[in-house]
């Protein structure tokens, strides 16, 4: 079972800070040790080809004043043209190196976050939503490609320029260095009240982007149930108002970056201002050329670009940063070592096992009341028991803590002699398997989609599983047979195929213990009556839990346990818990004069 402790893990996933996601980078930086010098060289020569017609322009007024040859003006000319060539040439191939390097920071970091994701415990993803989860994997992914195909390279660049620029202004007058640099701290003031407060703003708008999007997939997931009960509106509402709030979050960015805009602009100006009042004072004084007075506002209006590059981009960077910050967080929580199906996972031995409940209890986080209060049930080897039940009895919460999903807060859950406690979820996959009724169909080709359970089957081996379940005539039928493709953009399956599709897969699965959470409940009365009777096959010889519900499943079971606020309130036959005239027998009856 997981080692994640749901009691006391945060009910969203974690967010790494600033600095630990720059030592991320700087780690996968040092595994590309060519890749990351050539970037940084190239980079470096384009900011400096790019200074040197600046600094050979001051050159020329030098010389024109001097009254230098004019076979000399002309080399320089030639130079600045060279230079000029090199530099776009070098700042080209800098580009692409920067982004080459970005993209592979990105594969890994997406394929890092896509392990954690997988080998996360399924009840932590169930703590934090669906919608943390995909926004992540999803929108942050993409939010941060935009990043690198347009701020990061822009940003690096940039900042090299205005390194490599600024130490022109030194090299032509230290004095006239001074002068740029003194802009330096209203710069530094407009990025002290820019810095602390973007990236709080920005993580607020990826969390509202979250929410939004869990709202929507909630609804979505359930949207049979909220047409049923008439809930369009009020999650229309939710959907809304999340939608609203992403809205103000997004004008209240806008605004935000605006005033930093006006900010960085006085910069500039208290710079240039400054460069000209001291370069004046320095020609009147002959401590200083016209050439080097002239280079130096060249050189700082020459800073402009990039700065405003910067600038401008830093709204796209800061959202890059907060979404890496996400995703890095995604690679701390914890995480199994093995994921389900790996080769390291053993499969349980052959032959049916019992399973044992003992004083189970468990509570939600946040939630004062348990769900579930010192359950105790048994199964016998290869046999079946039904839970029924109220909404809200706590049926679902048993069958995925008998699943090996959650940890209990008192109790035991045991598959033959192993408790699920002592398993990774792997491990307990191994010997549990659990379907629900939200059954998905891959993308992709029949056969690879059965095959995700056992990789190694045989076409012939797939054929029987589904002529197990009752699937084999439609199958035979369609289009390329097992080859056909399903899923978004394949042939399209009804909810009764989905399922059987599903049982098929836990054939192949042959876990000894199945775990059904009311698996048959989106098909129809006539696909219900098809699916249970390939239900009973597929779990033929296997130790098995239904969630029924319909009674008609529990029925079909060897017992029956009837679940009220967390308790066993009832256990037995279906005959002799009728006879009983409880619970069980108000819900027989009720369903009976109800059909």
């Amino acid at each position: 079972m997981s080692t994640t402790d749901t009691r006391v893990a945060p009910a969203t996933l974690r967010t790494t800070t600033g600095r630990e996601a720059g030592r991320w980078v700087a780690a996968r930086c040092r595994e590309m040790p060519g890749l990351t010098t050539a970037t940084v060289l190239t980079t470096v020569a384009g900011a400096a080809l790019q200074v040197l017609p600046v600094l050979l322009l001051g050159r020329v007024v030098d010389g024109v004043v001097g009254g230098e040859d004019r076979s000399v003006l002309v080399t320089i000319g030639v130079l600045i043209g060279a230079a000029a060539l090199l530099g776009a040439a070098a700042t080209a191939v800098s580009t692409y190196l920067i982004g080459r390097l970005g993209a592979d920071l990105l594969a890994r970091l997406r394929e890092g976050a896509v392990r954690a994701v997988l080998g996360m415990p399924s009840a932590r993803i169930e703590q934090v939503g669906r919608g943390d989860v995909l926004s992540r994997v999803g929108d942050d992914v993409a939010v941060i490609s935009k990043g690198i195909r347009t701020a990061v390279p822009t940003v690096f660049s940039a900042g090299v320029l205005v390194v490599i620029a600024t130490l022109g202004m030194f090299g032509l007058d230290w004095r006239l260095g001074l002068a740029g640099a003194g802009a330096l701290p209203a710069y530094a003031l407009a990025l002290r009240w820019y810095l602390p407060r973007s990236a709080p703003l920005y993580r607020k708008q990826r969390v509202a982007q979250a929410d939004r999007a869990q709202a929507f997939i909630s609804g979505l997931n359930g949207i049979d149930t909220v047409r049923a009960y008439r809930l369009e509106n009020a999650f229309r509402e939710k959907v809304t108002t999340e939608s609203w709030r992403v809205r103000e979050l997004g004008i209240e960015v806008f605004r935000f970056f605006g005033r930093f805009v006006g900010r960085e602009n006085r910069a500039e100006f208290i710079g240039l201002v400054l460069i000209l009042v001291v370069g004046y004072a320095l020609l009147e004084t002959d401590a200083a050329s016209l050439g080097e007075v002239s280079a130096a506002p060249l050189l700082f209006h020459r800073l402009f670009t990039p700065l405003g590059a910067i600038m401008f981009t830093f709204d796209e960077a800061q959202k890059s940063g907060a979404s890496l910050t996400r995703l890095v967080g995604v690679l701390g929580e914890s995480a199994e070592e093995r994921l389900v199906g790996d080769e390291s996972v053993p499969a349980a031995r052959a032959g049916a096992y019992p399973v044992t409940v003992e004083g189970l209890t468990f509570r939600y986080p946040g939630s004062e009341e348990p769900v579930l209060r010192d359950v105790d049930l048994t199964i016998p080897a290869g046999g079946s028991l039904a839970l029924v039940g109220a909404t809200g009895a706590g049926k679902t919460t048993l069958a995925a803590l008998i699943a090996g999903i959650g940890t209990p807060e008192a109790g035991s859950v045991r598959i033959g002699t192993t408790d699920l406690a002592d398993l990774d979820e792997a491990g307990a996959r191994a010997l549990v398997s659990i379907l629900t009724q939200e059954t998905h169909v891959f993308s992709g080709p029949l056969a690879d989609d059965l095959r995700l359970s056992a990789p190694g089957a045989s076409d012939a081996e797939l054929r029987e599983a589904l002529r197990t379940v009752g699937a084999e005539g439609w199958v035979s039928a369609l289009p390329d047979g097992l080859d056909t493709l399903v899923g978004e953009g394949g042939e399209r399956l009804d909810v009764t195929k989905v399922a059987q599709i599903a049982l098929a897969r836990l054939v192949l699965g042959r876990a000894p213990v199945v775990v059904l959470d009311e698996s048959t409940a989106e098909a129809g009365s006539e696909g219900a009556a098809e699916l249970e009777r390939a239900v009973v096959a597929a779990c033929a010889g296997r130790t098995t839990l239904f969630v029924a519900h319909r009674l008609t499943q529990a029925m079909a079971a060897d017992r029956i346990a009837v679940l009220d606020a967390g308790r066993v309130v009832e256990q037995g036959t279906h005959e002799e818990l009728v006879a009983l005239g409880g619970r069980y027998a108000r819900l027989w009856r009720a369903w009976r004069e109800g059909s």
